[in-house]
């Protein structure tokens, strides 16, 4: 039955289709695989229980010749997307074991098309970090190593957890963020494929919030077309988002495999960053190559701001993080400390409950936002950010969609970056520039490191242009032929 884990979504949910076997029997070939891997601290919360009794309802629409675009599926929920009736924490202390009395949209529609869920996943607290380091519940394991080596690495964040369980075969897909890079950093990373769409694509309803303007719901799979799948479950407009957009969602796995053949492709020279390692410059000069094949046209263009991307995000973001988590007092749920007065329970409880990097933002967002920094700092950032989107609206005069590294590295080890947030911040050099301009990027795994390490290439496309980089995704994943998985060890 372990090899049910190993199907991709789409070969899933044929065989669920066509009754090869039964949603309670992949889910069970899951949960057995989740608990032989309780090594990689994927899940901080495993719902066996609830997830056999939702495929037993699928199975049973299933039986009826019913069923919703995702019936029967196993998935994975990121600790950041609100569950009713189950813990949600955003792997934070200072939510304790609270546990929501609504549903996120995203989720919700998830189980509307019939998906089960098997818990939720780890992820760096309040998606605050590169690494899943920051976690309350410690950091998760990359499944992947390096040849001849048994260091444990990162397998990226803050998505971490989400993408670990893809690529351990711990859930046929899972829900992720992206905040700065949270979902392409950590496919990259792993070997798998990820999304962040257009701000605005899916609903932020019910995710636990970490910076509003910049978070966006996406998906983390095994192939292109299972990332499409679940992009378009996962999508669609909602009222109760004021910034969700009132557009149809396409269908998106309808685009992979359809000819790029005209399509014009940008290189941005700005991101061909000092230092680079040869393997990503060749990697980069592979997938120009595998596009140029296909029939694309390559063309360079410039992004004269891209220099000024990480500086603006790291104000823009903690400016709102400060003003989101201001809501977690100790009063209402989660953490509390005691204390003699109600100022000392306030800080007692904000000082025990978050965490070290949640502190940092926390302490840079509200210097950024006080009273005589502001226009120095974060109205400053906000013209930059208008410059960045500036800069992309130009190139769209020159090409359809862009091609970059996703990550400036492979996987690192834990510990190896902890140290210097600095150098952990540069892991999001490349990916923070679509986040700030609110526009879709993908990472796909197109090749290897001289250690065996995956490596991932990025899309970037224009607003609500999904679909291209759906065919374009499809070109690279066929053309680069990436099919490695991490050798089982744990």
């Amino acid at each position: 039955m372990s090899d049910l884990t190993k199907l991709t979504l789409k070969a899933a949910l044929a065989g669920l289709k066509a009754r090869d076997f039964s949603s309670v029997d992949i889910t069970k070939a899951h949960i057995e695989a989740i608990e032989q891997a309780r090594g990689l601290n994927a899940y901080v919360l495993e719902t066996p229980d609830h997830a056999l009794a939702m495929a037993a309802e699928s199975d049973a629409r299933l039986a009826r010749g019913e069923g919703g675009a995702l019936e029967g599926a196993p998935l994975g929920i990121k600790d950041l997307f609100c569950t009713e009736g189950v813990r949600s924490t955003a792997a934070s202390k200072i939510l304790g074991n609270f546990v929501p009395a609504y549903e996120s949209t995203v989720t919700s529609q998830l189980w509307r098309d019939g998906a089960v869920m098997l818990g939720k996943l780890n992820l760096d607290e309040f998606a605050m970090g590169s690494s899943n380091e920051t976690s309350a519940f410690g950091p998760v394991i990359n499944p992947w190593r390096r040849s001849g080596s048994d260091a444990a690495l990162t397998p990226g964040g803050s998505s971490g957890g989400s993408a670990a369980a893809t690529a351990a075969d711990l859930c046929l897909a899972a829900t992720a963020t992206d905040t700065g890079g949270s979902i392409r950093q950590p496919a990259s990373f792993t070997g798998t494929v990820g999304i962040k769409p257009t701000y605005g694509r899916c609903s932020r309803w019910g995710i636990i919030a970490f910076a509003s303007s910049l978070d966006q719901a996406g998906p983390i799979a095994k192939t292109v077309e299972d990332a499409a799948i679940m992009l378009r479950s996962m999508s669609g407009h909602d009222v109760k988002d004021s910034t969700s957009l009132p557009v149809e969602v396409p269908d998106f796995a309808s685009y992979v495999g359809k000819s790029v053949k005209g399509l014009r492709i940008g290189v941005p020279k700005e991101y061909r960053v000092p230092g680079m390692p040869a393997e990503i410059e060749k990697l980069w000069a592979d997938g120009i190559a595998w596009l140029k094949d296909a029939g694309c046209e390559i063309v360079e263009v410039s992004l004269p701001h891209t220099k000024y991307a990480l500086p603006a995000y790291y104000i823009v973001a903690p400016a709102e993080a400060s003003s989101n988590l201001a809501r977690y007092d100790g009063m209402r749920y989660g953490l509390r400390a005691g204390g003699p007065s109600l100022t000392d329970v306030y800080e007692e409880s904000r000082a025990q409950g978050f965490g070290e990097e949640v502190k940092r933002r926390i302490l840079i967002g509200t210097y950024v936002l006080s009273a005589g920094y502001y226009d120095a700092y974060y109205l400053k950032a906000q013209k930059v950010r208008r410059r960045i989107a500036d800069d992309f609206d130009q190139a769209w005069q020159t090409c359809d969609a862009l091609l970059t590294p996703t990550a400036p590295s492979a996987a690192f080890a834990l510990g190896e970056q902890s140290d210097d947030p600095i150098a952990m911040y540069l892991n999001d050099i490349f990916t923070v520039t679509t986040n700030l301009a609110g526009l879709p990027g993908l990472s796909l795994p197109a090749g290897r490191d001289a250690q065996g390490l995956p490596l991932g290439l990025q899309l970037i496309g224009r607003a609500l242009d999904e679909g291209t980089l759906f065919s374009l995704a499809g070109a690279l994943e066929k053309a680069a032929g990436f099919t490695a998985k991490a050798d089982r060890w744990w």
